[in-house]
């Protein structure tokens, strides 16, 4: 969970605006730390819970058990595939190196031209301005191309993710 606690609410508060929207959680199938918080509050405001999980991670990251749906898989590169696959977005709240790994992961499919998903990383205290920092100064040392932008948004605060994911939603029925 981090040690502020300002993160478990955040991930709480996101589960609840999430099911009051409609909008069904894919993640990585653990009932621990921030992704099973927010998987919990998803599943106790009524809203649909993918969860897709490697069998060896199991135990370790426990099972969440209320998800509607739970995809077992062999591997990580197979879980990472299919969250890929069933998610219309990705929003990166705070965590660790798993979760700057597949963030940043999406970030390069997305400069690749793999995917058009949004991206929103929820800088809830602050937590990813070290990354953000990073991301500007790899622009200004010429190692992130203009042509190659990388197309991001950032939520300081949990109120503002589900109004950029319908503005992104929006900006694409337009132009579809």
């Amino acid at each position: 969970m981090g040690r502020d606690p300002l993160y478990e609410a955040a991930a709480r508060e996101l589960g609840r605006r999430m099911a009051e929207a409609g909008i069904g959680l894919v993640y990585g199938g653990g009932a621990i730390g921030l992704m099973g918080a927010v998987a919990r509050a998803v599943a106790d405001d009524g809203g649909r819970v993918t969860g897709i999980i490697p069998g060896f991670l199991k135990a370790r990251e426990i099972e969440f058990h209320g998800a509607a749906e739970m995809i077992v898989t062999t591997d990580m590169h197979e879980r990472k595939r299919l969250m890929f696959e069933k998610a219309d977005a990705f929003v990166a709240l705070p965590g660790g190196i798993g979760t700057l790994e597949e963030l940043v992961e999406q970030m390069t499919w997305l400069q690749l031209g793999q995917h058009d998903k949004p991206i929103i990383i929820a800088d809830i205290g602050h937590f990813w301005k070290p990354l953000l920092v990073l991301l500007a100064h790899m622009r200004e040392a010429g190692f992130i191309r203009h042509d190659l932008e990388i197309r991001y948004m950032v939520a300081e605060r949990v109120s503002e993710i589900i109004p950029m994911l319908t503005a992104d939603a929006a900006r694409r029925a337009h132009l579809a």
